[in-house]
């Protein structure tokens, strides 16, 4: 069965959208089967991939407040083994219009649960925001990815997100895991990216990814063409640090498979 891999964090402009993009791609490249959904009405992961915003019929909004099939959202990508569910800009509404529904923090769960096993990676792109997309998000979740900028006030968002977490254990998702901690824009030549380091992985031990995601001209420039970074520029560190990031998450899912079928 596929592992539904939320990628959240509160704060804006730490990398989440990129990792997104990339870990999908980055685990298309290793074989497996991967779906990304995209759930911000930004819809960057959506432009990120090549995807025309203003050609959809259909997108995630049509999944959350119409009942549209996942399958009939799903778009190709320039990856075989990589399909996008695209954001436009009505799903900004949707968090108004998702409200009055019944059971509203399952909605996305309900349209996962009969394609799981379709895929081997599920990967949500959440908003920048703890409201109800990404509460939705973390329901469906079997884990959530939290990326965590190199700067001073990362372990101040850390913190809140943590709170939220507890709360969805205990009211919406018991099963629902830490994937891990990914360190993003990491700059080597400043005290201050390696100060951060430390610290985080002082205070969150084991759950910080070995891998960090450097400050990386290619990676940034990759979104602008419509490619993930691999089909960007293969050779650059952007791409290999991400593809480090692919081995340890499917690390995980092993050891996870292993120890339930034990």
């Amino acid at each position: 069965m596929g592992r539904i891999i939320s990628i959240a964090n509160q704060k804006g402009g730490v990398g989440k959208t990129t990792t997104a993009i990339n870990l999908a791609a980055t685990l298309a490249e290793s074989g497996a089967r991967v779906l990304l959904i995209d759930l911000d009405p930004q819809a960057n992961a959506t432009s990120g991939l090549g995807i025309k915003r203003h050609t959809l019929t259909k997108s995630m909004y049509h999944v959350l407040i119409f009942n549209e099939p996942i399958q009939s959202v799903a778009q190709p990508t320039d990856l075989a083994s990589l399909e996008i569910c695209p954001a436009e800009r009505n799903l900004a509404g949707a968090e108004v219009e998702m409200v009055a529904l019944e059971r509203r923090e399952y909605i996305l769960k309900r349209a996962l649960d009969p394609i799981k096993e379709d895929y081997d990676f599920i990967i949500i792109d959440c908003p920048p925001s703890l409201g109800l997309l990404t509460l939705n998000a973390l329901t469906a979740a079997d884990s959530v990815l939290i990326p965590i900028q190199c700067e001073y006030f990362a372990l101040e968002g850390v913190s809140e997100l943590w709170d939220t977490l507890v709360r969805i254990r205990h009211n919406l998702n018991p099963r629902l895991s830490i994937e891990g901690f990914l360190l993003t824009m990491h700059d080597e030549r400043t005290n201050l990216s390696s100060q951060v380091v430390g610290d985080l992985r002082d205070f969150l031990g084991s759950q910080v990814f070995e891998t960090i995601i450097p400050r990386n001209v290619r990676l940034a420039e990759a979104p602008s063409y419509g490619k993930p970074i691999i089909l960007y520029d293969q050779r650059s560190r952007g791409a290999e640090s991400y593809r480090n990031l692919a081995r340890e998450v499917l690390s995980n899912h092993d050891k996870k498979s292993a120890r339930q079928g034990a």
